[in-house]
């Protein structure tokens, strides 16, 4: 079981993927690999990456792991509810698998009254718009939005909080947010000043377990590959985990090993060692 992060690790930064890279998944596909997609984007944005790479059928998880879903008919008795597809194209259905919901209202009040005010908030839920303080660009949040109030951002069924601070590093976002102390949730930040919030107990790892079980696959024949703040635990957790070489030296330290930074197909390299 090989489980790969999109952003940062599968596709690079300005979004685009290298032939190589898709080139070795889809030898790992044919080979009958178990791989899965694990990241931190919602389910369009999630729908949208992996059409790129041309993923047709298997498991992906969503939302920093609020959310498992079946692409194209994997593990069909377990799976009965189709997931939104905003893409109006032909592609492979999603449906959920599993998912974990909450309500992020104390944690905004707590955010939006410790961050400065030109910080902004996104809501994301498994069927609705997601919900904006303020209009993201395209390219940083994919599929249909609407926008509210700070007061009406909060829902029973939230998937994912997202907090940008466009004026803000990464880092101090980070330092910020811990020193508002919020409990009995899940946050990391990653390569920006973009942080997740997501239910407590809940993470890549932890839906990676899930999907490891429902496999039978031994936790010592698992591998996962990333680069970010919410890849640390699935690093730890695999039974090898590979930093990118664009990893910051704190992701790194979770991983078992590294290998080169997305530019230069790390990924590609790591797929293509694992292959007979």
């Amino acid at each position: 079981m090989v489980a790969l992060d999109i952003d940062g690790t599968t596709i690079r930064h300005d979004t685009s993927l290298s032939p190589r890279v898709r080139d070795a998944i889809h030898a790992h596909l044919d080979a009958g690999t178990h791989l899965v997609f694990a990241t931190g984007r919602g389910i369009t944005g999630t729908q949208i990456a992996l059409a790129d790479v041309g993923f047709n059928r298997g498991i992906t998880v969503m939302c920093n792991g609020a959310v498992t879903a079946s692409v194209g008919g994997e593990l069909p008795d377990s799976v009965t509810t189709a997931l939104p597809d905003f893409l109006d194209d032909d592609g492979p259905v999603y449906r959920l698998v599993e998912a974990h919901t909450f309500n992020p209202r104390r944690e905004i009040e707590v955010l939006s009254a410790g961050l400065p005010d030109d910080v902004w908030y996104a809501l994301e839920t498994l069927d609705e718009p997601t919900r904006v303080t303020y209009p993201f660009p395209a390219d940083e949040l994919s599929g249909p939005s609407r926008l509210v109030s700070i007061d009406e951002l909060a829902s029973d069924q939230a998937t994912r909080l997202t907090v940008r601070a466009a004026k803000m590093s990464a880092h101090e976002l980070l330092e910020a947010v811990n020193q508002l102390g919020l409990r009995g949730v899940e946050y990391a930040v990653g390569w920006s000043a973009w942080m997740d919030i997501t239910p407590e107990g809940v993470s890549k790892a932890s839906a990676l377990e899930s999907v490891r079980r429902r496999w039978g696959i031994d936790l010592a024949h698992t591998v996962c590959v990333g680069d970010s703040g919410n890849d640390v635990d699935m690093l730890a957790w695999a039974g090898l985990g590979i930093a990118m070489g664009n990893a910051p030296d704190y992701v790194r330290d979770y991983a078992d090993a590294f290998t080169d930074h997305v530019d230069d197909d790390g990924c590609a390299a790591v797929l293509e060692s694992l292959l007979p």
